[in-house]
């Protein structure tokens, strides 16, 4: 464990302020987990960093999804450096205190370029030595502090000190930026040239195209994995200043399924997508499991007492009537304009998943006019491709190019009003901003009478609706609007309905 963390007085409050932070973070963390973590803490060694991780990993998370935010909190509250954390920034230098001096001094263009040289170096070393899978994709990191990563974390803390940091907001302090540090050593340009070291080419150009194709993946994994580790060590240093609590508070990323699908990063969403698959699949377990605990009908009541013969005149079990079975007909109608796309990508990827709880299921999609786009969501399809024709349908969803919900939802009745039936569900997924064009509520209004049910899923924060050109609270006064900003959300709104 790094110095400076209390073995003992300190270590059973920072055990607990690690399980707030977590559960602030969104990770459903019990009473009784928090527990068997402190539990795990007698076989565990405390000079083994990586095993306290993996013990309060076991006991404390529930899904894999929740491991990157464990570990970046993990990180904070129990970091593996404390202070620069190296007795010397320069390999080169003797005497440590002029190790530091000298550097401090010669942070200029020459000490970049002879850092990056060291930078690309340690890289090409790691990934020739990064376990391989026959496909030529690296094998799983290994946990921060492990030998492994140990000399890319120590380049990562010397890049902190020596290139981010800052004059702070007091006279005499220091702050640190992961950005300026990225900024100013610009790893992604070392893709090519780390491409090249791996496949022992002198010129890029000369290589082979899949052999290259292979080489700058794991080259831009590695450029990944040192980019992590420079801003994990700003935090750390960060949180050494003010707290762990502060930077948890407004530095740490929530988890995948609580991220907003309106403020999610390209990173972010390919995970999202990488969900949806299990997310199906527990949700659909859960829903059979209560279906089946909700099968019975009425209570049939002769039946009940003439069973309650056999036991004295004592209803001890009872008798219930069949339940008719029906699934209702689900119609989905999605806003796919800017950044509520994938927000509606989502929602249907999932509602789709689950097409065997309701009778049969139609997709359309609008920006200012409707077109269906069922056939899309062909069974067994992969998502990637469903994604890619989704985002492509656009194009046929579009006349003017601006939202305009009056616009498509006077197209869905005129042209696919048959849809709509006394055993169907109607869907809407958007934000309810139409530019201040008519809003059709009339046409609104008529589609959800005589229908089953109807919602509206808005991906908006409920303190944004209502502004600018938001309308939800006239369209949720025709229809019930349910705020659903994340996977979470989602799959609790899914499970509620179904």
């Amino acid at each position: 464990m790094a110095e400076g963390v209390a073995p003992t007085s300190g270590l059973v409050d920072r055990h607990i302020a690690f399980v707030e932070a977590l559960r602030g973070a969104g990770l459903p963390v019990s009473l009784s987990e928090g527990l068997d973590a402190v539990e795990a803490w007698r076989a565990l060694d405390w000079a083994d960093r990586s095993a306290i991780r993996a013990g309060y990993a076991a006991t404390l998370l529930k899904r894999p999804a929740q491991r990157p935010t464990f570990d970046t909190l993990f990180d904070l509250y129990f970091p593996h450096l404390v202070g620069e954390g190296l007795p010397s920034l320069d390999p080169d230098a003797e005497d440590p205190a002029a190790g530091r001096a000298t550097n401090a001094a010669r942070d200029n263009a020459a000490a970049i370029a002879a850092f990056r040289d060291r930078l690309a170096a340690s890289l090409e070393a790691e990934l020739r030595t990064d376990g391989a899978s026959p496909s030529g994709e690296p094998g799983e990191p290994g946990d921060p502090g492990e030998p492994g990563t140990a000399a890319l974390e120590r380049l990562a803390a010397e890049a902190v000190g020596r290139f981010g940091a800052m004059p702070g907001r007091q006279p005499g302090q220091t702050a640190y930026s992961a950005y300026q540090t990225l900024r100013r050593l610009a790893p992604g340009e070392l893709a090519d040239r780390l491409a090249a070291g791996l496949l022992g080419a002198a010129d890029s150009a000369a290589m082979d195209p899949a052999a290259r194709l292979v080489a700058e993946r794991r080259a831009a994994r590695g450029i990944g994995r040192f980019t992590r580790m420079v801003e994990d060590d700003a935090r750390r240093r960060i949180a050494e200043r003010k707290s762990p609590e502060y930077v948890a508070e407004v530095a740490v990323r929530p988890s995948i399924d609580r991220v907003a699908f309106t403020a999610a990063r390209r990173d972010d969403l390919e995970e999202m997508r990488r969900q949806i698959g299990p997310l199906a699949r527990r949700l659909a377990t859960r829903l059979a499991k209560q279906r089946s605990a909700q099968g019975r009908g009425p209570l049939d009541f002769r039946r009940t007492v003439r069973a309650s013969m056999s036991t004295g005149g004592v209803p001890i079990t009872t008798r219930h009537r069949p339940k008719r079975p029906h699934r209702t007909d689900l119609v989905v109608l999605c806003d796919v304009s800017g950044s509520v796309a994938h927000f509606a990508q989502f929602t249907l990827l999932l509602t789709y998943a689950l097409r065997e709880h309701f009778g049969r299921m139609r997709a359309f999609t609008f920006v200012d006019r409707t077109t269906e786009v069922t056939s899309v969501l062909r069974p067994g399809r992969d998502p990637v491709e469903v994604m890619q024709e989704l985002a492509a349908s656009i194009q046929h969803a579009a006349l003017v190019g601006r939202t305009s919900y009056g616009s498509a939802l006077r197209t869905f009745r005129q042209e696919y009003g048959d849809a709509l039936g006394p055993a169907s569900s109607l869907l809407v997924l958007g934000d309810a901003r139409s530019n201040y064009s008519d809003l059709a509520l009339d046409d609104l209004r008529a589609m959800a009478h005589g229908i089953r049910a109807a919602w509206w899923l808005n991906p908006e924060h409920p303190r944004n609706w209502d502004t600018g050109d938001s309308a939800a609270s006239r369209y949720g006064a025709v229809v019930p609007m349910v705020e659903c900003r994340n996977l979470a959300q989602l799959a609790e709104f899914v499970q509620k309905v179904l």
